[in-house]
């Protein structure tokens, strides 16, 4: 008898622990960067093969109208991090190449999920590119994340050799430097950390949320042959070494979810996955969409995105309303009932009341976009977008619903749906604070677009060149 009660005992309290683990799921946000919205299979892609990506989209929802909050690299990235409008606290630029100041980075008086996860007992490591600040009170072990396995920088060689730069610009473990010959390629490398922890930590109490941000496939195009050989159907080389890299880090994420499974986490796992911006130069593609990194127009901001959560969410589905990455952060805050210390701080909305259609409603009624200095802005509100762009010098206005690849520009056509949007920016141009530091990224696109028009005024007079 008394061996019974024992049994019984032991047993609920094994249950009980499980449910206390189970309780609140764990989190997975999965960051690529620089990937276009046409490079993925579940966005039509046919020349890069990502099966595990696939597969991840068909078990949740695919945003076929997800965007970045920002494009380029480092303020989108504290937009993600804050769930709030990188203009709000002044981090719209990516963090200076050179003669970085101590102080610049994401301001220490914005609340990143990691430390709000942190603070509300969740076991919380960031793998991967950071981007959020070069000084070490700027650093993720510093910023909420218990565990760290990454860089601190904007990019870096995928073997880990720093170059000229110090071996602290490299490869780091909770702020210590990792030697190359513990390096392989640093996106198997990322991926087996990131598996790794789930071993680990799905053998503890607490729940863990991981912020994995491969930097591929991020400049410089660089790739192992087992990848590159993947991609041997692909003629164009340029295109070839990108797609290697996006095959490597599609691999990896199979990895990853695989793990999830051999665990036993996967089922009470939330996982986003969506790129940082708009496809890069180096032979990634925005298509169908107008434009690349960099650019307002949308295929610098129009991006692969989704959401996975067995159960949860509903599988095998599409969401055609505009979201924003912003909506990461309270999403994730509502599904793990954590609460954030003055909502109405917050520019993302929770998603999943438009998910299981509780909601019908868009879940923004208006979203924003700038560059520092004047070089532009973006609003986009219902059907209609707007762009000012410093470099073009020009307004544009485009029915996205009508012309989603924006070959029209209606701004002279309609006047006051151009004021309108104007004004909703002026509004919330007032709530925003000038940029803590500055990039030449106004200075880029000018010259990208003087390139442009050179390679036109060529072909008109007729001295274009066969190559």
């Amino acid at each position: 008898m008394k061996k019974t009660v024992l049994a019984i005992s032991l047993a609920l309290l094994s249950l009980s622990g499980f449910s206390q683990k189970t309780e609140k799921p764990n989190v997975i946000i999965i960051l690529s960067d620089d990937q276009g919205f046409g490079d993925v299979g579940f966005n039509g892609c046919t020349d890069i093969p990502t099966p595990n990506l696939d597969q991840l989209a068909n078990s949740g929802v695919i945003f076929t109208q997800g965007y970045a909050s920002h494009p380029y690299c480092s303020p989108s990235r504290a937009g993600l991090m804050t769930g709030r409008y990188q203009q709000r606290f002044g981090h719209e630029n990516n963090l200076p190449y050179t003669d970085a100041k101590v102080d610049d980075g994401l301001p220490l008086s914005e609340l990143m999920i990691s430390e709000l996860l942190q603070k509300n007992d969740y076991q919380t490591c960031a793998i991967g590119k950071w981007h959020l600040g070069d000084s070490i009170q700027f650093w993720p072990n510093n910023r909420g994340f218990d565990d760290w396995f990454g860089f601190w920088g904007g990019g870096m060689n995928y073997w880990g050799d720093t170059g000229n730069k110090p071996a602290t610009a490299g490869v780091l473990r909770n702020g210590k430097v990792v030697p190359r010959s513990e390096l392989t390629y640093l996106t198997d490398d990322f991926t087996n950390a990131a598996a790794n922890y789930i071993e680990t930590y799905s053998k503890k109490d607490k729940p863990f949320f991981m912020y994995l941000a491969y930097n591929a496939p991020h400049a410089p195009v660089q790739a192992t042959k087992q990848y590159t050989d993947k991609v041997k159907h692909i003629e164009d080389g340029k295109r070839a070494a990108y797609a290697a890299m996006v095959v490597g880090m599609d691999a990896g994420i199979g990895k990853v979810i695989a793990k999830l499974k051999e665990t036993g986490e996967y089922d009470n796992t939330l996982i986003f996955f969506y790129s940082d911006n708009g496809g890069h130069l180096g032979g990634a593609s925005s298509a169908p969409y107008r434009g690349h990194k960099g650019m307002l127009f949308e295929g610098g901001i129009h991006i692969p995105f989704l959401v996975s959560w067995p159960g949860k969410v509903e599988a095998n589905k599409k969401y055609t309303k505009t979201i924003s990455a912003l909506d990461i952060y309270p999403t994730i805050l509502a599904a793990t009932g954590v609460k954030y210390p003055d909502p109405k701080k917050l520019d993302g909305v929770d998603l999943m009341p438009y998910l299981n259609g509780k909601n019908k409603k868009a879940p923004h009624k208006v979203l924003f976009w700038r560059y520092s200095d004047g070089a532009g802005y973006a609003v986009r509100k219902g059907k209609y977008k707007m762009v000012m762009s410093g470099y073009k010098k020009e307004f544009f206005l485009f029915d996205i619903k009508n012309d989603p690849y924006e070959h029209t520009n209606l701004s002279l056509e309609l006047p006051e749906k151009l004021e309108e949007l104007k004004g909703l920016y002026a509004e919330w141009d007032k709530e925003t604070v000038p940029a803590l530091w500055q990039d030449p990224h106004a200075q880029n696109l000018s010259k990208e677009e003087k390139k442009r028009q050179d390679y036109i005024d060529a072909a008109t007079r007729g001295e274009g060149k066969f190559k």
